[in-house]
């Protein structure tokens, strides 16, 4: 009895000590390499952090930040934060230039802030032997997922060698990123803006580091408590019968006449068939010939279910189940092989396979293939459980699925023909958050925004986001 008591003091004391080491998040400054223009200040840096909070002295990683505001404004409050979706994705590569117009300064000091591991963080944790695996599949005709898995399981070789806790690389974490660059800038109250995957992220902070945030402004949110696995082919399968059926009904359009059905037996019927094509690759002066079916002609679709071409889907979908498959088979193509230069896969999965992979149930996944046989098969997500058990990550605590409930005033937006965050997710968030409102725009895809040329619905709900917004327009509902 006494050496068991004499083990459990001996753990608890042990436990104590490591969980309980403090740490101070620091800033390493650097040279802003973007254009700043007159009456616009800027600090640039690196926000210095414990790769894993629970080890807090083993590694540390650099986040980086670009903070800008107008000389007259306050460095300290109503300060608006953004980082962008993905996840892995950087939201500070893209920036170059800074005016005293530019976007969220209209209200205040404005941080750009990137995830952990991102392009631009240190460590990144890029794939480039999953891009070239890719690429190799298209170009010898061989097994795209057989490559892949031996990519990903060289990559995360990769990364464990120099040390890297892959595990570390998560939704959490990263909302205790933000939490610490908050106090590191000494800021006192501070506005949320997330879109997609970091609208998630913000909701985590919320939940998680509630301490002077004034505000939530999340873009086609996707939260973290919800299994999008089981979702995403009933989510894509929604979005495009909004965006087919807004012809199906025009009786001027006889070419679209019975579309949907048509799509659904065209889709159905080429499961398994396999076509080919002749495919120059951008830079080259050889053409490949290339082997596809209906996931790459589904990824020319749903390629096109962007706000700014949405409109093209009917004749898109038209087109391709009438045989002509070259232009879209080309533009996908062009994608595959030109690569994402912005997306860094290894992020990506440490938070996919930890928070939604590990969390979904695979019978449920299964069943989106038997109720939507046109969709069946699609790879709609390039994470899967194949590409996870290579990676091997700790699923993150039962916690994480676990809603926000929160009073903290949030302004949320939904395209009803987005193909992947459905208004669903966003009713979802505001039945926690009382002092929530969503706008659900017609006919806008993922990335709704704010309103339109009628209305300034953003700038409203900062001016009072407790005051109840009121519809200016019949194509934007508000609840």
């Amino acid at each position: 009895m006494k050496i068991y008591t004499l083990l459990a003091l001996s753990f608890l004391f042990f436990s104590s000590n490591v969980f309980s080491q403090s740490y101070t998040p620091e800033i390493e400054s650097y040279g802003c390499k973007i254009k700043v223009e007159n009456g616009v200040v800027a600090k640039c840096g690196y926000l210095v952090v414990p790769e894993s909070r629970a080890r807090p002295t083993k590694n540390l990683i650099k986040i980086p930040f670009i903070f800008v505001r107008r000389k007259n404004q306050d460095s300290i409050k109503n300060i608006s934060l953004y980082t962008t979706g993905g996840p892995g994705y950087s939201t500070t590569l893209g920036i170059s230039k800074i005016g005293p117009n530019s976007g969220f300064l209209r209200y205040g000091g404005f941080i750009a802030f990137d995830q952990r591991g991102t392009k631009l963080a240190v460590p990144s944790l890029e794939c480039p032997e999953v891009e070239e695996a890719i690429k190799r599949s298209y170009r010898e005709n061989l097994p795209k997922d057989s490559l892949v898995k031996l990519a990903v399981t060289s990559a995360r070789k990769r990364f464990t060698a120099k040390g890297i806790d892959l595990s570390a690389y998560n939704t959490t974490e990263s909302a205790a990123d933000i939490s610490d660059l908050k106090k590191a800038l000494k800021i006192e109250s501070m506005m949320l803006v997330g879109i997609s995957y970091s609208g998630g992220l913000m909701l985590t902070v919320a939940k998680n580091h509630p301490e002077g945030i004034k505000a939530l402004i999340l873009n086609s949110p996707l939260p973290s408590f919800v299994n999008y696995e089981e979702h995403g082919l009933i989510n894509m399968n929604e979005a495009l019968n909004q965006v087919i059926g807004n012809v199906d009904t025009d009786s001027t359009k006889t070419i679209y006449k019975d579309l949907k059905s048509r799509f659904h037996d065209y889709f159905t019927k080429i499961s398994s068939k396999r076509f080919t094509a002749r495919y120059l690759p951008k830079g080259s002066s050889d053409s490949i010939k290339i082997s596809y079916g209906k996931a790459e002609l589904l990824d020319a679709i749903f390629g096109k279910m962007e706000n700014g071409t949405v409109q093209t889907v009917p004749s898109v979908v038209n087109d391709i189940i009438n045989g002509k498959h070259q232009p879209y088979i080309t533009e996908v193509m062009d994608g595959i092989f030109s690569g994402d230069l912005n997306r860094t896969l290894g992020m990506r999965y440490s938070v996919y396979c930890s928070e939604q992979i590990a969390y979904s149930d695979p019978k449920l996944i299964a069943k989106q293939d038997e109720i939507l046989p046109w969709l069946a098969g699609y790879p709609f997500n390039n994470v899967n459980k194949e590409i996870c058990d290579c990676w091997k990550v700790n699923p993150q605590p039962q916690s994480i699925k676990t809603p926000v409930y929160s009073n903290i005033p949030a302004l949320i937006s939904a395209g009803d023909a987005d193909p992947f965050c459905r208004p669903f997710y966003n009713t979802l968030i505001k039945r926690s958050m009382p002092n929530a409102q969503l706008l659900i725009i017609h006919n806008r895809a993922h990335g709704a925004g704010f309103g339109n040329s009628n209305a300034d619905y953003l700038g409203e709900f900062l001016a009072d986001p407790y005051k109840k917004l009121v519809s200016k327009s019949t194509d934007v509902k508000i609840e």
